[in-house]
Parts: C-alpha cells; sequence; structure tokens
C-alpha cells in the first residue's frame, strides 16, 4: 500500500468521467489498497481514484453508522470499495447537507443530496455489489460518484464558504 498524493483543481482528472474498469487486476487491487491508505491518513470518508489522478471507476467509503447522531452509540465503521459505482435508485426526498472535500482543502459548503439511494457495482473481488444507503452514508456515495463523472460538490453547492480555523471543530469529515 502506499500513501498518494490527492491532487486539487486545476487537475483535468477531477473534471473528466473516469473509465469503467473492465477486469480486476492485480493493479486495481492496489489501487483499492492506496485509496484506503490515502483516505485514512488524510482523514476522510471517502476517496475516489480521480482524487488521486487515476481517471477509473474505483471509490472507497468509510463510515461508522451513527457517528452523525448526537448521542448515538457508535458502531465501528464499516469500509466499502467498490469498483464501477453506479446509483440505481433514490428518493424523492432531498435533503441540504454541509460538505467538504479532500480536493478541495480550505472550503466548505452546503450541498442538496438525495436523503437515500442504491448503489450497484463490483465489491474488489469481483462480485456483485449493492447497498441502500440513507442519510450521511447516502451523502458519502453520491459526493464520490459525482467524482468519477467529473463533478465536484462545489458544482451543486447552494453556498460555499473558506473555512476558518477557529471553528474547525464543528466541521464534516472531508469526502
Amino acid at each position: 500500500m502506499a500513501i498518494r498524493e490527492i491532487v486539487t483543481p486545476p487537475n483535468q482528472t477531477l473534471r473528466k468521467r473516469a473509465q469503467k474498469v473492465r477486469r480486476i487486476t492485480p493493479e486495481i487491487e492496489q489501487l483499492i489498497d492506496d485509496l484506503i491508505e490515502t483516505m485514512r491518513v488524510a482523514p476522510g470518508a471517502g476517496l475516489a481514484a480521480p482524487q488521486i489522478d487515476v481517471g477509473m471507476r474505483v471509490i472507497v467509503v468509510e463510515y461508522a453508522e451513527g457517528s452523525e447522531d448526537d448521542g448515538a452509540t457508535e458502531k465501528p465503521p464499516k469500509l466499502y470499495a467498490v469498483i464501477n459505482p453506479e446509483i440505481t435508485r433514490s428518493s424523492k426526498e432531498r435533503v441540504l447537507g454541509n460538505e467538504a472535500c479532500l480536493s478541495l482543502p480550505g472550503y466548505f459548503g452546503e450541498v442538496e443530496r438525495y436523503e437515500r439511494v442504491t448503489v450497484k457495482g463490483l465489491n474488489r473481488h469481483g462480485q456483485n455489489f449493492k447497498l441502500r444507503a440513507k442519510g450521511w452514508l447516502a451523502r458519502i456515495f453520491q459526493h464520490e460518484i459525482d467524482h468519477i463523472e467529473g463533478i465536484l460538490y462545489i458544482d451543486r453547492a447552494t453556498q460555499v464558504w473558506r473555512v476558518e480555523e477557529q471553528g474547525e471543530e464543528e466541521l464534516p469529515t472531508p469526502v
């Protein structure tokens, strides 16, 4: 595993639609491992291959259920590595929420996302993956899938602001 550099604009890989993975090769398995390690060191809740300058449709997400609920008992985080992810269903309900991004350090924005989504793709072993996600987990998946489409959260944001140093403890984990 290796920690990779997280790219920022104007790197063009962030703005291009990533290529579909046709075969799970040792290079794809290494890419997944590098994404996981890079995401954890950053630290972040998710990372997409374009964020490390690789134009492939691969994302990783690590999230602990209950971590957004005040006073809830947090479960251990669950790690998802998804190849060729796509949203197959989404709720009618949309919610505004604050987001940050590892590729846009120092900025924060308010983004409207679907409350619930169904995501499908392949896991790292080439097996079918399907997940029904709601709340913050659904938001993270939507954010990461946007990355493989060449979309940054600032493209969807109703407002974006620069993070002030004194308020960082109130910010969500970047994705």
